[in-house]
């Protein structure tokens, strides 16, 4: 019988690491082709996003091959984004993090699966403004079975049961979920669309991409809006109803209304495609942009938070990942009315709450007590 070393041993912190990594160059995948409706599955070995050619195992090797190839396919030189590499150290280190931060064997590996599922999120949300359900729903999970199995995490007052953690945990879910849709809702009502109103008809275009870094985007005036600015869900539409002018492809069109969707307009009741159109243009008196405070997919976030940590940590959570939003977007030198990804602060504050979360809610109680 193999006789295991104790759980501090370093055995275990490198073995951690090794299979982090290894988990995190999956995780690129996942990262990649999950939000973009491709399979996992096939193709079954990772791809150059350029050239299409398959890598084959002796140049997939988490960390070293990105680095000796130095960021570029090997096949046809394209650049390969510094995302992968620090994708797979970020999940080797959190998941050693893990082991050094709980003694409990249990406890550590629900956190590194948590960590691995947090470092798609952020990935996602910073790359492409959005979180898949399908994340939250398995974090969800996840967060459940943590308040079944250790109900002792959430550190009240009075042992509880498996079936008491359990209902804790849905109950932080609800909450958390329920508040932060209120918010969405009353931003919505308040800060959901930007009027645009002329004396005079000004001129409006769309415009396209000048290198491969840029979006399409609106021009009203001079004032450039890009197009992940305005899109949010499907739903959302830009109105030109002012119209003194239209052209399309360089040819006068007679309408009322124009309405400019993520990917095809409307004159009056006719529908073209964007990506079929050479050039949009007009004059207006006034238009509405649509604009979004933040999605559904923070809200989902929010609630399994609510779900991992108890209902005491929603406040906190939230309040340190607006002040971590709000020094992030002064370190990037970003202009309040340009939209950043909220995930990552909310995991931010998620992460806060796990390291200070009890003394900070003392500090909480002791100048708000009930």
């Amino acid at each position: 019988m193999i006789d295991f070393p104790i759980w501090s041993h370093p055995f275990y912190a490198i073995a951690a690491f090794l299979f982090g990594i290894c988990v995190g160059s999956f995780l690129n995948v996942v990262i990649y082709r999950v939000p973009r409706g491709l399979s996992v599955n096939k193709p079954k070995r990772s791809y150059c996003p350029t050239c299409k050619k398959e890598i084959p195992i002796s140049r997939n090797i988490p960390l070293v091959t990105w680095l000796i190839q130095r960021g570029k396919c090997a096949e046809c030189d394209a650049p390969i984004a510094s995302r992968y590499f620090w994708v797979e150290l970020m999940n080797g280190v959190l998941w050693v993090a893990c082991w050094y931060y709980f003694s409990n064997p249990m406890e550590a590996v629900f956190y590194m699966i948590l960590a691995t599922l947090a470092l798609i999120i952020i990935a996602i949300d910073i790359e492409l403004m959005l979180i898949p359900r399908t994340f939250t729903l398995l974090w969800l999970v996840v967060a459940l079975a943590g308040g079944a199995l250790m109900p002792y995490r959430f550190g009240v007052d009075s042992v509880l049961t498996w079936q008491e953690g359990l209902l804790y945990s849905a109950f932080g879910a609800a909450i958390g979920w329920a508040a932060l849709w209120l918010i969405v809702l009353l931003g919505k009502a308040m800060f959901g669309k930007m009027e645009f109103k002329f004396e005079d008809p000004v001129e409006w275009y769309l415009r396209e991409p000048q290198s491969d870094g840029e979006e399409i985007s609106f021009v009203i005036d001079g004032e450039q809006i890009s197009w992940s600015d305005i899109f949010f869900r499907k739903s959302d539409k830009l109105v030109i109803d002012g119209l003194t002018e239209v052209k399309m492809d360089g040819i006068l069109r007679t309408a009322t209304k124009v309405e400019i969707h993520d990917h095809y307009v409307i004159l009056d009741t006719d529908r073209y495609e964007i990506e079929n159109l050479q050039s949009f243009a007009g004059k207006t008196t006034s238009a509405t942009v649509p604009r979004e405070a933040m999605g559904m997919g923070d809200v989902d976030l929010l609630a399994v938070l609510g779900a991992t940590f108890g209902p005491p940590s929603l406040l906190l959570i939230v309040l340190f990942a607006c002040a971590f939003a709000l020094v992030m977007a002064l370190l990037g030198k970003i202009g309040f009315s340009k939209m950043i990804p909220f995930g990552p602060s909310l995991i931010a504050g998620g992460v806060f709450w796990l390291l200070y979360g009890k003394e900070a809610w003392a500090c909480y109680m002791a100048f708000f007590p009930t």
